[in-house]
């Protein structure tokens, strides 16, 4: 309870920060106010068009989320077990990691169009944090608990889920809510790049345009909350395996 008084707390002070802020500028087209947004979001809301784009532009960043996590975990134990993979896959790591998301948006522009842009941007971000992330942790395995796992000749499955998930499971739960943030980041980026129809990042483009800072606010906000709902899912599901 004390926790949910502190973060109730905190959302309140920024609120009246906002509002004060926003007060102070007395100019919606610059800043809007909490109460202007919460009544661009509820006429947004009312349309089944605003549904539609949030839906799309949600499936295409998890379909991308999750096509870069199973190649960052496949490719990280690949690296783990062969270190000729590791060396091979460094450069394309370092790459993914420095080159800006708006070079490869443009350049998939080029190849692919706009239509699922988002996703190949996606997995190209999150595939680097689950590989170094799934080979950091499995290089780090106690030595000792793989060496008496092997004299007892445990099976590998049991090698697997009492050695490996465990410690494997630390550096996940730090990936996957960085990676989350980060397909939504620059899922979002390339649907403002690229404009398909029907998207989140189409509407916050709209709004750009016409000024209407209230509308960008209420887009914003909601994906915030629709990643803040993932990462709870994705971590849910993360540490489910372990509680049975």
């Amino acid at each position: 309870m004390q926790n949910i008084v502190k973060r109730i707390i905190a959302a309140a002070f920024w609120l009246l920060v906002w509002q004060a802020l926003a007060m102070i500028v007395h100019n919606k087209v610059l800043l809007a106010g909490p109460a202007e947004t919460v009544a661009t979001l509820g006429r947004l809301m009312g349309d089944n068009s605003f549904w539609q784009s949030v839906a799309s532009t949600t499936g295409r960043i998890l379909a991308g989320f999750v096509a870069g996590s199973a190649l960052g975990i496949v490719f990280g134990y690949l690296s783990y077990i062969n270190e000729i993979v590791r060396e091979l896959l460094r450069p394309l790591v370092l790459a993914l990691k420095s080159v800006p998301v708006a070079s490869f948006v443009i350049l998939l522009l080029i190849w692919f169009g706009n239509r699922n842009i988002s996703v190949i941007i996606v997995a190209m971000v999150v595939f680097p944090i689950l590989y170094t992330n799934t080979l950091e942790g499995l290089v780090s395995t106690d030595k000792k608990l793989l060496e008496m796992a092997r004299v007892f000749r445990m099976p590998r499955e049991r090698e697997i889920r009492y050695i490996f998930l465990p410690g494997l499971l630390p550096f996940w739960q730090g990936a996957f809510k960085l990676a989350i943030g980060m397909s939504f980041k620059s899922g979002i980026a390339a649907e403002v790049i690229g404009q398909p129809l029907g998207t989140i990042g189409n509407g916050l483009y709209q709004a750009k345009i016409y000024l209407e800072t209230g509308e960008l606010f209420a887009w914003t906000i909601v994906t915030v909350l629709v990643a803040f709902i993932c990462e709870r899912v994705v971590l849910f599901l993360l540490v489910l395996p372990s509680k049975k």
